[in-house]
């Protein structure tokens, strides 16, 4: 769905360009845009990479057991699905926090 929403809409912006007469801006727009995705990619990987990282570390150091305990009936209430003890609890536990703490990098990795 997303797929055919994303080309409807490119399909719609190449059209508009090639129909105003601006075909060398559009180029100029799409290679000028595909640097920057490569550089927001680039600086995303580092990012992540660093809170994945801490977040393994908070994992074995125990802290995310911790706060699994802590959100415990607020994760039954939301996840009646999930067994306890099971190890999504921990991670959807720590996004919890990380987006109340506004720290919306570090949720990121445990989302996914």
């Amino acid at each position: 769905m997303l797929n055919t929403l994303w080309g409807f809409m490119i399909l719609i912006g190449v059209s508009f360009g090639v129909i105003m007469g601006e075909v060398e801006a559009l180029g100029n727009a799409a290679v000028d845009s595909a640097g920057e995705a490569v550089s927001l990619a680039i600086t995303m990987l580092g990012i992540m990479a660093m809170w994945t990282g801490l977040i393994e570390v908070a994992r074995r150091a125990g802290i995310l057991d911790i706060m699994t305990i802590k959100l415990g009936g607020v994760l039954k209430f939301l996840f009646p699905h999930i067994p306890n003890g099971h190890r999504a609890n921990e991670y959807i536990a720590a996004n919890i926090i990380a987006n109340i703490l506004g720290l919306g990098w570090a949720a990121t990795p445990m989302g996914l």
